[in-house]
């Protein structure tokens, strides 16, 4: 055959179809070996508990696809929030830090409320903030709990968008005292009017209505530093709130597809008041409350189903886990916490140690993992994902490498924080109690032994059995890990706080 002749332009364009070709073959091994830039989907249960789900061995409730997740996936056994109630435990997974460390945290008040004042530190650089730098869009679809004034919302920490709830789903009570003149009634030792409004509302929980709350759902986006927040509708209509957030999250990934992006949706659920759409009343085993996690689990199934029709599953990173334990004070409309103690608002492990999954065809190696892993881990492993520079004075370590090769994990002590009060040190299989507490009334009462409590969770996740006096040694070395710990540890002054000290200040006639 004889060759074709050439000119020097046709050699220029040959050149360039060549380069083009090569350069789509590389893009393409990229996103099929799980290089490149990730997208990060974080979807995060209110008061879901360790049991809750069929592959964290729960009998009843059917979670058909979270379960094929953590088949294709990872699946951890002993994962950690930062603190065992919302809103310390948010601010921590979006800083990568202990709340005690960022400020996120009260010693008084736990968690924020309407109209608080504070939230957010403008010091603190978010996960959304750092991943921007990078190029990504970013998106929270669901309940933020770090602040409700303007200038603390998500989108103004790097957020892009934000669609949902300011706080709890049972905040704004109506027809009730709000949290100011609740404690003002306790000031005043007005003890059986409180009783008398705690009592009522435990009966709303138990049989909700939609209209016994005012919460708002709200939608703010800010563009070149211009923030437009608008109220969607007050109250919300909390039985179709899974359904919109799960729809607003479809449409947010649809749009970016072509870029990496961030998605962090915050479920309402299954924090009491529960609620759930008609299409999923009634059909659980595990009655009301089975019904709200299987239509979580539909969300999760719709989530990963568009991300399979786009294409972009093997370049998608996705996380499921939870903020904190069971709210077993809210009887059969509360999770499990399956073989572990206790649940929400504790440091046994049912308030801290939560259901994790993570999943990413090509990106995460299929695995039980059964070593140490936090949820202040997740920023660090992002950052490190999206190849941003790490944040100074974080206490998150990188994961991506248990992740991606099933390696060990870097992470072998673990602080249990209640209150801004370490009351609890995990090294290793071994967990070492400084103070034992319930928590909403619930036994046992605080106790500060002589000898601190030690369990071996490899053989007594339950927390039933202490064995100091048959390990001295251990004991002694959690101690200087404890002291090294605090060493390391600056801490900042508890803001939730701030907002007794300005109720303090109100003159008489402003009291409630």
């Amino acid at each position: 055959m004889t060759d074709v002749p050439t000119t020097p332009s046709r050699q220029r364009w040959m050149a360039a179809m060549v380069a083009l070709t090569l350069l789509a073959f590389l893009c393409q091994s990229a996103s099929a070996s799980g290089t490149g830039k990730p997208n990060i989907i974080i979807l995060f249960a209110d008061d879901l508990g360790y049991g809750d789900l069929g592959s964290y061995g729960h009998p009843y409730n059917r979670t058909p696809n979270l379960d094929q997740l953590a088949a294709e996936g990872q699946r951890w056994t002993d994962f950690y929030v930062a603190a065992p109630v919302c809103s310390p435990s948010r601010g921590a997974l979006l800083t990568g830090k202990y709340p005690t460390r960022s400020g996120l945290y009260g010693r008084q008040i736990n968690v924020l409320f309407p109209n608080d004042s504070v939230g957010m530190p403008a010091a603190e650089r978010t996960l959304p903030e750092a991943l921007k730098e990078q190029g990504y869009a970013t998106a929270i679809i669901g309940k933020w709990h770090l602040g409700d004034a303007p200038d603390v919302l998500p989108t103004r920490h790097g957020f892009d968008e934000w669609y949902g709830l300011p706080y709890s789903n049972d905040m704004d009570w109506v027809g009730e005292p709000d949290f100011d003149a609740m404690v003002a009634l306790r000031a005043q030792g007005r003890l059986q009017e409180l009783q008398a409004s705690v009592d009522g509302r435990l009966a709303k929980y138990f049989d909700p209505k939609v209209d016994y709350w005012n919460v708002p759902l709200l939608r703010s986006r800010c563009v070149d530093g211009r923030c437009e927040d608008t109220i969607v509708e007050r109250p919300a209509q909390q039985p179709e709130l899974t359904k919109r957030y799960t729809s607003e999250a479809l449409a947010f990934i649809d749009r970016n597809r072509r870029r990496p992006f961030l998605l962090y949706l915050p479920y309402s659920m299954p924090h009491t008041p529960i609620f759930r759409s008609d299409a999923f009343a009634r059909r659980s085993l595990g009655g009301r409350y089975g019904d709200v996690i299987e239509e979580l689990d539909w969300s999760v199934g719709a989530i990963v189903e568009r991300l399979k029709a786009l294409g972009i599953d093997r370049r998608t990173l996705v996380l499921f886990t939870s903020d904190n334990g069971p709210w077993r004070y809210m009887r059969e409309h509360a999770g499990s916490a399956g073989l572990l103690r206790d649940g929400k608002g504790t440091t046994f492990e049912g308030g801290q140690r939560v259901p994790a999954i993570f999943w990413g065809p090509g990106r995460v190696k299929p695995q039980v993992v059964s070593e140490l892993g936090t949820a202040l881990d997740v920023y660090a492993t992002a950052l490190a994902l999206a190849g941003a520079a790490p944040t100074p004075d974080i206490d998150g370590l990188d994961l991506s490498a248990v992740l991606r090769d099933g390696r060990a994990s870097p992470r072998a002590t673990f602080a249990y924080y209640r209150s801004g009060e370490l009351r609890a040190f995990r090294k290793g299989r071994f967990k070492l109690h400084l103070i034992l507490e319930g928590a909403y009334g619930l036994p046992p009462g605080r106790t500060v032994p002589e000898t601190p409590v030690l369990y071996d969770l490899s053989v007594d996740p339950g927390e039933q059995f202490d064995v100091a006096a048959r390990y001295p040694d251990v004991v002694t070395d959690i101690l200087r890990e404890i002291d090294r710990h605090r060493a390391g540890l600056v801490e900042q002054p508890p803001l939730f706080d701030q907002r007794l000290a300005r109720l303090a200040a109100r003159p008489a006639s402003e009291g409630g």
